[in-house]
């Protein structure tokens, strides 16, 4: 009977203490060698290297607003993960690793007051906080990772795996013969682009035995092996194809990065402006709801004078009560729409945050100017505020003729941009098919249907050309060129799916000398190393195509993947052109409707005042008052909303085109066409 045990040799013992805590160093090592290939298929990729990391910092802005407004939450995961408890033998000694500092410089939680985010802060904030945008960046983190591992199989690649065994033999004659032996060993092997792989291996043997004589001895073994593919297999295009693959997979998690990097400080952006002209509905409601209610205290003591019917005073008073519900309603709506805004920063929605209305503001005080200067009639108002503060009025009217389109260092520098300013009206003694004064925009002017149609007369400055703006797209779209990227990769796929059909003819050698020892050859001499005594072979090893069923189903759908690669690519490229094409639409209404906005705006609040006047002389009826209450409130609205809507189709062709830049931190520098390129 035999009894064999094998456990760890001294060797690996040693090992296994030297490298005690190794986990992290691991760790540390996967963390250099992506960080250093992303930051090389940055260059290649996108022509730049910037900072990058997919450790969080170690004071997050969600997390100090938690603590700091006493938040509630689940438990240390709504912290971070640095902040779980370490579980029974978790191999280090953080939980998770951290960068150092604030994600957020600049930001800081009040004690007892709102947290005020500017757009650029909203922007900065989302690039730390956004889980999508987290995500992102680890796609490419893990794609560099497997390109390390696809690397390491044309590596000299080193294994040692010693030994030892203790052996009681007891045979019949109940004679005990007890041993132990040691087996230390070294293996290197490398694969070559060729596709050749050879190995070479010294084994050690110290065999000793514990009982009889106590006789030793040393083996010692040489082994070398070699395999080259001669057709089938054989090639560096065929042999590193998943070297390339993996490769170009890092180069598109890039390019999908840097995409939904601008695709995020644009949707960002246009949710700030969005929760802004919600805010400017709620201001514009409450004051409908206080001009009303005035009103209708007017109309109550018209009506006791024996002045006004009574019937207009229920008429007054009905259009306050659904004033009220209107501004009720908008606040729920702003309330709501901020919430929602706060889940795309990453941020709790509980917190207490409110917007810098500044962004919108810049927008309404050039819009005032524009309007001031056609119309030579300057409207009484205030920028908008929270609901909670003073009741200010509506923006002011006009579009806002100031671009933003002129790079800068981010959004705080040129938050506003513009709608190319049109005329607001013209004097009535002009002539019908000439263009109002002002300086662009729309002409409203008569023409064979009755008026003329919109053009390019006065574009803004991203108002393109077509054809300029699809050819820009179609040059810089980072999605486009991974679509096309594929259309290459779908290729390379046939001529491996090719390779495949071909016979195999590998040329195998192998040699090995020396001798291995155990506890039945304890008693023998030493082995040596010695070549002339060594056995060697050689071999050709054919793989006849006689079944390659598998290999050519393979082959055929390769040809399908191609195609429909190529169909991606007409669907994109198709997609990027109708997306360009909306976006010069979007802009070309919204800068008409800000312009007619304007006018309808500066109408409407001539129109209120010259109604109550003509009510207080008995010219008019209370319903005259709260039509033109009416069609102020709504001619504010969509001034707000045209103003925001052109500012957003900027960024928008920007994102279309993929010519807005965004760095690390999330701050954007705005595109600046060249001139010949606008819309005439």
């Amino acid at each position: 009977m035999a009894r064999t045990v094998k456990g760890p040799f001294l060797p690996v013992l040693l090992a296994c203490a030297l490298l005690a805590g190794c986990p992290a160093q691991y760790r540390r090592q996967a963390d250099d060698v992506a960080y250093r290939i992303v930051k090389d298929e940055q260059k290649g990729a996108l022509g730049k290297s910037e900072a990058f990391t997919i450790e969080p910092p170690s004071e997050t802005l969600r997390r100090r607003l938690l603590e700091a407004q006493g938040l509630p939450y689940s438990g240390p995961a709504s912290l971070g993960s640095d902040k779980l408890d370490r579980i029974k033998h978790w191999p280090e000694k953080e939980v998770s690793p951290t960068t150092a500092g604030d994600g957020e410089a600049g930001v800081t939680v009040p004690a007892d007051a709102p947290l005020t985010l500017t757009l650029t802060d909203a922007l900065q904030v989302a690039a730390r906080n956004n889980r999508d945008y987290q995500t992102r960046k680890e796609d490419v983190f893990r794609a560099a990772l497997a390109l390390d591992l696809e690397r390491n199989e044309f590596r000299y690649l080193f294994f040692s795996t010693p030994e030892a065994t203790y052996s009681d033999d007891r045979g019949q004659d109940q004679r005990a013969v007890r041993g132990l032996v040691g087996s230390p060993d070294a293996k290197v092997t490398q694969k070559l682009k060729t596709g050749a792989e050879y190995s070479f291996q010294l084994a050690f043997d110290l065999a000793k035995l514990l009982t009889q004589n106590d006789a030793s001895s040393l083996g010692m073994l040489a082994d070398a092996s070699i395999s080259i593919p001669l057709l089938k297999g054989a090639g560096e295009h065929i042999v590193t194809e998943p070297l390339t693959q993996a490769q170009r997979d890092v180069v598109y998690a890039l390019y999908s990065l840097e995409r939904f990097r601008r695709t995020l400080a644009v949707r960002v952006a246009s949710e700030y402006l969005g929760v802004l002209q919600q805010l400017d509905q709620v201001v514009n409601a409450e004051e409908n709801y206080h001009s009303l209610s005035d009103g209708a205290k007017r109309a109550r003591r018209l009506a006791d004078a024996g002045r006004l019917p009574e019937v207009q005073v229920d008429q007054a008073r009905q259009d306050e009560l659904r004033a009220r519900n209107r501004w009720i309603s908008a606040q729920q709506a702003y309330a709501g729409r901020l919430d929602s805004f706060k889940t795309t920063l990453g941020l709790p929605t509980d917190a207490n945050i409110k917007l810098d209305p500044s962004a919108l503001e810049k927008l309404a005080e050039a819009a005032k100017r524009a309007t001031a200067a056609e119309t030579g009639y300057q409207p009484a108002s205030q920028p908008a505020s929270e609901p909670a503060d003073q009741p200010a009025s509506q923006p002011a009217s006009g579009p806002a003729d100031q671009p933003a389109s002129q790079p800068a260092s981010g959004p705080a520098d040129q938050p506003t941009s513009q709608p190319a300013s049109g005329p607001a009206s013209q004097p009535a003694s002009a002539p019908a098919n000439q263009p109002a004064g002002g300086n662009g925009g729309s002409v409203l002017a008569e023409g064979p249907g009755g008026t003329k149609s919109p053009d390019q007369t006065s574009p803004g400055p991203l108002e393109l050309q077509p054809d300029a703006a699809i050819r820009v797209a179609l040059s810089e779209r980072l999605d486009l060129r991974t679509a096309q990227g594929e259309v290459y990769d779908a290729q390379r796929q046939v001529v491996v799916a090719a390779d495949a059909l071909k016979a195999g003819l590998t040329l195998k050698g192998s040699g090995s000398t020396g001798a291995s020892r155990g506890v039945g050859s304890a008693d023998q001499p030493n082995a040596e190393l010695l070549p002339q005594w060594g056995s060697y072979s050689a071999s050709l090893l054919l793989d006849l195509p006689l079944e390659r069923t598998a290999e050519r189903n393979a082959y055929r759908n390769s040809f399908v993947a191609l195609e429909r690669a190529v169909r991606s690519v007409q669907d994109l490229e198709d997609q990027i052109k109708l997306e360009i094409r909306n976006a010069l639409r979007a802009l070309l209404e919204a800068r008409e409707a800000a312009s007619i906005q304007a006018q309808a705006v500066t109408l409407a609040q001539r129109r209120v005042e010259s109604t109550k006047l003509f009510l207080q002389a008995g010219r008019a009826e209370i319903r005259d008052v709260l039509d033109a209450q009416e069609a102020l409130v709504s001619a504010q609205d969509a001034l707000s909303a045209a103003l925001v809507d052109y500012r957003v189709s900027e960024l928008e062709l920007q994102r279309d085109m993929d010519v807005l830049e965004i760095d690390e931190k999330g701050l954007w520098r705005e595109y600046q066409p060249p001139k010949d390129t606008a819309g005439k």
